[in-house]
């Protein structure tokens, strides 16, 4: 499997990994780490070989796995695990063919940025599938699989009660998913909650054209602070993209 900037790695589709039993616990588990509590297997319904078996397959040195996201207007998130031996880590970016290099979203390893995501974002792209493209397409698990990527202070009302149904859809007992959801989306310290906005006039004049649609994020360690998502691309793409992530009105 070959992604621009991967070549020389053993990438290798991991969407079938979705269908091991202890997978959502040895990829989720880790961000349930609160002052209150220490992470519990129990909370999704599986035991420590299955997660062993699945963390096993997740950070196997000579495969790392790659989950394709597609989305619409032919973008696609990639959840990309870098199974380094002394530095292992997750990348998390957007892919389209037509750009020159990837839009980078969030990077989780000893020298981690982000994050990457407003839930706004996650939750418009988790709900618009290209389901022509190869990949991940059920609702729950696009969702789960960006989870890390986000961090966002302006959280909706409802927004624990919709990780909590993803949760539940993935095999976690109804009974944990509640308090599983909260951990995961207000009570991990992963990110510092950041705030989103659309950016205004640009300062600048002359030949560099203000891009319009595309969130920026106030997060110091984020790669999307203060620039575009994807650098170099056109007008016309970053339009694309802004409308495919739902935060501009125009395709």
């Amino acid at each position: 499997m070959l992604i621009d900037g991967f070549e020389n790695d053993p990438l290798v589709p991991g969407e079938e990994l979705l269908a091991l039993p202890g997978f959502w616990a040895a990829y989720l588990l880790w961000m349930c780490q609160t002052e209150g509590d220490d992470p519990n297997l129990a909370w999704f319904g599986v035991d420590e070989a299955d997660t062993d078996a699945a963390s096993d397959a997740l950070h196997d040195e000579e495969q790392w796995p790659v989950f394709r996201i597609p989305f619409s207007g032919g973008h696609t998130a990639v959840v990309l695990g870098c199974n380094f031996p002394d530095d292992p880590g997750t990348e998390y970016f957007i892919a389209h063919p037509e750009w020159g290099r990837h839009g980078y979203l969030a990077t989780i390893d000893g020298h981690q940025a982000g994050p990457g995501l407003s839930w706004r974002e996650l939750t418009h792209i988790a709900r618009t599938p290209d389901l022509d493209a190869p990949g991940v397409h059920a609702e729950h698990a696009r969702l789960l699989l960006l989870l890390p990527a986000v961090g966002d202070e302006n959280l909706p009302d409802e927004a624990v009660e919709i990780l909590g149904d993803a949760l539940t859809r993935a095999g976690v007992p109804a009974g944990e998913a509640p308090k599983l959801a909260q951990a995961l989306l207000v009570d991990h310290p992963l990110w510092e909650p950041a705030e989103w906005t659309l950016p205004g006039p640009s300062p600048l004049s002359g030949s560099q054209e203000h891009f319009p649609g595309i969130l920026y994020c106030d997060g110091p360690m984020s790669p999307r602070s203060g620039r575009r998502l994807a650098q170099g691309i056109t007008r016309e793409h970053s339009d694309r993209l802004a409308h495919a992530l739902g935060t501009w009105p125009t395709a």
